[in-house]
């Protein structure tokens, strides 16, 4: 298998709006991210992994994205930018961005132009059809963000089509001058210096010429099968890896939703000259589509957990490379969706949680404030939601009579991605360090308890347990490139799996229940050193009981 640095890196991911505000307006900013980066560095990551810090009127926060060659106000200036690339280099921390090209913000020059008029020669870069008629979209499909995916423009006379919030119109990627646009805007920051893209949403990028009704799912029908892996994604990825990937020493990271690990191995293949990896999401879709779509206050059952990442592991074993990760901007906190976030058992299994991705093969990907265990905020109102997905999806289940408060609020406060979202949590000064004026979130209330301060100070804090986890996976190739072998999947407490690398093997066992339980150590690894644990238990005798949320790994040489 090919060595390469992004395989052996950990990566971290801030998003900029909660990570550190600098000049107490209550956003995140560069300035801010430049102030933290010798924790970062001291916790031992290698890669930043940036959320969209362009030019941006904030619709989806920042996902929407009005200049691609020019910082957003609130965070600071291009030089700010330089500054803290400047920075982190020196620190030896390399900086992805966050590239989205799927679509533009409807204030992007490029869309102000393309609904002017039919023959502006910005027409093409969007996807605009007629309506059925005069109150009709074009089709029945629905919007990620709820609502149509088709928004009537009065200056156009036309409809285009948005898979997300009204204000983020598609790109048509069928345009070469589309493509042209974008490979350029992607040249001009590899030439600053930056080390690569995590791509959002790249996999919707090439859509079907014919758009047909979806199928009925919820209230609008489905566009999956006409945008998601669509008839010249691997071409247009290829044109991109030719024009610009191959052409630096950079990482890339695809979002790809509904990938399988067979599309995966082509868009992320050892040597299909696309992407690096790609992050699938099966595992964080959770006990699947419930009655409320994704909203559900559910966690996933560990046996569906263990199989789907299990299946991740085997399949992609030298043939593409896995992206690890329980959580991001998007997703709950990883201790409150995978352990228990309750105050008995929040650090054991943080702990146990970063033992088990951390010891898979893939490159592991660490989202701001996971570190330190935070949790999911206590939500008492939608009010307090600044997520476009939440409020919307609140107004479409909840405030149109459709389900009641009672049986939708449990649901919406589990998944929602505000969850992610609230401020870092520094110290236990008030806003938790993050601010000196008023945040744009509220700062989760535990942050007393829970902060950067006192877990750098402490050599037993969930901190230090990820400090010592990424030491260990840069001392022991074993870990980035060992193959990978579940044991016990039937267990529905006990998630337990091998890694080999010639002479050398390691069992992971990760305890994912709140009571005691008995394991019998392998006979091989009777007596073997312990690596890592996240409990004081002995690893010496074949009969043990596992500790609540107990996690340890054994290495056999």
């Amino acid at each position: 298998m090919n060595k390469t640095w992004w395989k052996e890196a950990v990566i971290y991911q801030i998003y900029p709006r909660s990570f550190m505000d600098s000049n107490g307006d209550g956003i995140g900013d560069l300035k801010g991210i430049t102030s933290r980066l010798d924790y970062l560095k001291y916790l031992g990551i290698d890669v930043i992994w940036l959320s969209p810090v362009y030019k941006s009127p904030n619709d989806d926060n920042g996902y929407d994205i009005s200049d691609y060659q020019a910082i957003m106000d609130e965070f600071g200036t291009m030089e700010d930018f330089d500054e803290m690339l400047a920075a982190a280099h020196e620190r030896g921390i390399r900086i992805v961005m966050d590239l989205v090209v799927n679509h533009t913000s409807d204030e992007h020059k490029w869309f102000m132009e393309s609904r002017k008029s039919k023959d502006n020669p910005y027409r093409d870069y969007y996807i605009w059809r007629e309506g059925k008629d005069a109150q009709t979209p074009p089709n029945n499909w629905g919007a990620w963000f709820g609502g149509s995916a088709w928004q009537y423009d009065e200056q156009a006379g036309m409809y285009y089509l948005h898979l997300f919030s009204k204000k983020q119109p598609d790109l048509n990627w069928d345009n070469p001058q589309v493509r042209k646009e974008v490979f350029d805007m992607m040249t001009w920051w590899c030439d600053k210096g930056i080390d690569g893209f995590r791509m959002d949403v790249i996999s919707l990028i090439s859509k079907t010429k014919e758009m047909p009704d979806g199928e009925i799912n919820g209230l609008y029908g489905d566009f999956a099968p006409y945008c998601i892996h669509g008839p010249n994604v691997h071409t247009y990825l290829q044109e991109m890896n030719e024009k610009v990937l191959s052409k630096y020493d950079i990482m890339t990271v695809g979002e790809t939703a509904g990938v399988t690990a067979e599309l995966a191995k082509q868009y992320a293949g050892e040597d299909t000259h696309e992407l690096n990896m790609v992050f699938q999401f099966e595992h964080v879709e959770g006990p699947g589509s419930g009655k409320y779509g994704k909203w559900t206050d559910q966690q996933i059952p560990l046996i569906k957990l263990k199989k789907i990442m299990s299946h991740w592991q085997t399949e992609l074993h030298g043939k593409a490379w896995n992206s690890l990760f329980w959580d991001n901007h998007d997703q709950p906190r990883a201790v409150s969706n995978f352990g228990n976030d309750q105050p008995q058992y929040r650090e054991a299994s943080a702990k146990m949680l970063a033992t088990c991705l951390h010891m898979q093969q893939g490159t592991p990907y660490v989202y701001q404030g996971e570190e330190l265990g935070m949790t999911n905020y206590p939500f008492q109102s939608p009010e307090d939601f600044r997520d476009i997905e939440s409020i919307n999806a609140y107004k479409e289940w909840c405030t149109d009579g459709r389900v009641s408060h009672e049986d939708f609020w449990p649901c919406i406060i589990f998944k929602s991605r505000d969850n992610a979202r609230t401020p870092v949590q520094w110290d236990d000064s008030d806003q938790a360090g993050f601010t000196t004026g008023t945040p744009w979130i509220a700062v989760n209330p535990n942050y007393k308890e829970i902060n950067a301060k006192a877990e750098t100070a402490d050599p037993n804090s969930v901190f230090h347990y990820y400090k010592k986890l990424i030491a260990l996976r840069k001392e022991n190739p074993i870990m980035v490139y060992g193959s990978y072998e579940l044991l016990l999947e039937d267990s529905e407490e006990l998630f337990v799996y091998t890694r080999t690398l010639e002479n050398e093997k390691l069992l992971v066992v990760c305890s994912f229940c709140d009571h005691e339980t008995a394991f019998t150590i392998p006979e091989e690894f009777v007596g073997t050193s312990c690596l890592i644990s996240n409990m004081e238990n002995g690893y010496d005798k074949a009969e043990m009981t596992l500790k609540p949320y107990e996690a340890f790994v054994l290495i056999k040489k």
